[in-house]
């Protein structure tokens, strides 16, 4: 293994494997276009992949609200805690995430926990109030919404061995992630800056490109990184509404009945996709394309 190659686990390198043989056979018979098309295939897989420990959560969400009995001994909330637990020791005991992205993954945990211990005790939103396993207000698989975040982070830059050109300074973004953080928190006191965050975070990233490849003879694609959070932000702002609509948590203006969440979720998912990046890097350093590229 060289030394800048992010390694797979057992279930990710078998795939890896089955799209570098399949586009080769298909290159070598002329099928240009079929192995175009098994790329986006792989591309599909693996980003279902990465998101395999947050759609596991949102069905857990979804089915304890559903089929979970009102009157059972144990507590919706507790079983949630339970299963959640369940779900993140099998993924390691079974090799599906690794010891080192668990380390990022814990930090997710407790910085998404602080936040809603916080939150739900100024009133932005409200959980069920059975169940022991909390602290405050707060259900602690709240913190496995946020590790399924994480979860998908680490994933994807390995999956797809994300390289990245003019990647801003990593004080800067540590400097600014600190700084939207605490903005979730000082908002409700002081005025809210998340306008003059998201300017700083478009001139931060507005020239960083990402460069990826679906597997490891594939050839490399770009795309800017501003598009990138984008995308994970709405898919997180639809997953949000999903578990609204399930009751997980409720906003002040879902309690008469549920309704969308408001857009400007959509904002503060993206500068939380800042927070999540920087993270990420504590494990997964950015690196920059080969020079083949």
């Amino acid at each position: 293994m060289t030394p800048d190659r992010v390694p797979f686990t057992p279930l990710e390198e078998r795939i890896d494997r089955w799209a570098q043989r399949r586009t080769s056979t298909l290159a070598t018979a002329g099928g240009m276009r079929r192995a175009r098309l098994v790329e986006l295939v792989v591309f599909g897989l693996k980003q279902a992949w990465a998101c395999v420990f947050g759609a596991v959560m949102l069905v857990l969400l979804v089915t304890a609200r559903v089929l979970y009995p009102d009157d059972a001994p144990l507590a919706r909330a507790d079983a949630l805690v339970l299963a959640a637990v369940a779900v993140q020791v099998a993924m390691l005991a079974l090799r599906l995430e690794s010891l080192r992205e668990m380390g990022v993954i814990a930090l997710f945990h407790l910085v998404g926990t602080a936040m809603e211990v916080f939150k739900t005790a100024v009133g932005s939103w409200a959980y069920e109030t059975d169940g022991l396993l909390r602290i405050g207000e707060v259900p602690l698989y709240t913190g496995f919404m946020y590790a399924a975040v994480g979860s998908y982070m680490v994933r994807v830059m390995r999956l797809f061995d994300l390289r990245f050109t003019r990647y801003p300074p990593l004080l800067a973004t540590a400097a600014l992630a600190a700084a939207i953080y605490a903005n979730f928190f000082t908002h409700h006191y002081l005025p809210d800056a998340r306008w003059v965050l998201l300017a700083a975070m478009l001139l931060l990233y507005g020239r960083c490109a990402m460069s990826l490849r679906v597997h490891r003879r594939a050839p490399w694609r770009r795309m800017p990184v501003i598009a990138a959070f984008l995308g994970v932000a709405g898919l997180l702002w639809v997953a949000e509404n999903v578990g609204t609509a399930a009751g997980a948590w409720i906003y002040p203006h879902q309690r008469a009945g549920w309704e969308l969440v408001p857009a400007s979720k959509f904002v503060s998912w993206l500068l939380l996709m800042m927070v999540s990046v920087v993270l990420v890097t504590l494990v997964h350093r950015p690196r920059r394309p080969e020079r083949a590229q």
